[in-house]
């Protein structure tokens, strides 16, 4: 792979500071393309049949394998795979939904870049969604707050933790004195142990201190390396919100989000990537480098598997092994160590 010039921004160095900044780096395909190449292939090209690293370019900006002969572009493999969008519009498009604090809606991408439809919008902010969160993320730590809210419309009829149309989603919200440190969301399928001991084990390091309510969906976290944290919330005599303050913080900001960018137009299917979209924004509220977080959401997007717009729009799950799977085989494994 041909060394960067002196002018090229260096990925993991350099993250354009402006939007003329942002122009004058990523003017091109040709120069969002060596960007893209810097970030997959940063010790230089690696061929995804033979990891062969011997290669030459040819036509088209692709890479030739001298090992296998496979040609292959740097967009294979990744969101960005058989995209007919220039990358240049990508490259903004990251840069305008990294810079909105609140997160955009897919009739705003459509107005900012011009498409001409709200489809190629649609599709390309859930294809950046599967992007923000990485999968080797950090599990959570300390004292953790651990509860369960529902998100949808209101319903008649239903009492507690009963739904019938809306979806249920654990939080997890760490202590940090007063406030919050990071948020995981997650939805799952009902509020028994057997959708919240898996979420619990997956994103909060053995040891820590979950905080939750009376609900025996939690009674088990004693016995998987936890330290549990049980208040009765009908005899406390303290409201909800004030007992555990940080998860219905985040719950309500959850809703607000919802409502307020998207209108409340979150099919159920696609709620665990707007999930992972609001984690994000959360948890990276804070940073004042905006550029940063457009490099880092580059950087997951090339590490992201294509997902097409069949599978979105159908809500089909990717086809890898589910969340909660991953979950209950770790939960396994566990019991087979106790």
């Amino acid at each position: 792979m041909e060394p960067l010039d002196d002018a090229s921004p260096r990925p993991g160095v350099d993250y354009p500071g402006t939007w003329p900044e942002f122009l004058r780096w990523f003017g091109s395909d040709e120069s969002c393309a060596r960007y893209l190449e810097q970030l997959r292939w940063p010790k230089g090209f690696v061929c995804p049949r033979c990891s062969g690293t011997r290669a030459w370019r040819i036509a088209g900006g692709r890479w030739m394998c001298g090992g296998c002969g496979r040609q292959s572009s740097v967009t294979a493999g990744t969101i960005f795979d058989k995209t007919r969008t220039p990358l240049t519009t990508w490259f903004a498009a990251v840069w305008y939904v990294t810079n909105q604090k609140y997160g955009v809606s897919a009739l705003g991408i459509q107005r900012v870049l011009g498409f001409g439809s709200y489809e190629t919008a649609w599709t390309m902010l859930h294809k950046l969604r599967r992007a923000m969160v990485r999968p080797d993320r950090d599990r959570l730590s300390g004292v953790v707050e651990v509860d369960e809210t529902y998100v949808g419309g209101d319903e008649e009829g239903t009492r507690g933790r009963e739904t019938m149309t809306k979806s249920l989603v654990a939080v997890a919200a760490e202590e940090r004195g007063r406030g919050i440190g990071r948020i995981r969301l997650e939805r799952i399928a009902d509020a028994s142990a057997d959708s919240l001991e898996p979420f619990i084990v997956e994103l909060i390091e053995p040891g820590s201190v979950i905080h939750t309510d009376g609900w025996g969906g939690y009674a088990g976290l004693k016995d998987l390396s936890f330290q549990h944290r049980v208040t009765n919330i009908s005899r406390s005599g303290q409201p909800a919100h004030e007992v555990m303050p940080r998860v219905h913080r985040v719950a309500s900001l959850l809703k607000r989000w919802i409502l307020g960018t998207h209108q409340g137009a979150v099919r159920q299917e696609h709620l665990d990537y707007y999930l992972d979209e609001f984690t994000s924004r959360f948890n990276r509220r804070r940073s004042r480098k905006r550029g940063l977080l457009f490099y880092r959401l580059l950087e997951q997007a090339v590490d992201t598997s294509p997902a097409p717009y069949e599978r979105l729009a159908g809500g089909a799950p990717d086809p890898r092994i589910t969340r909660m799977e991953r979950r209950h085989k770790m939960l396994g494994a566990l019991d087979q160590k106790g």
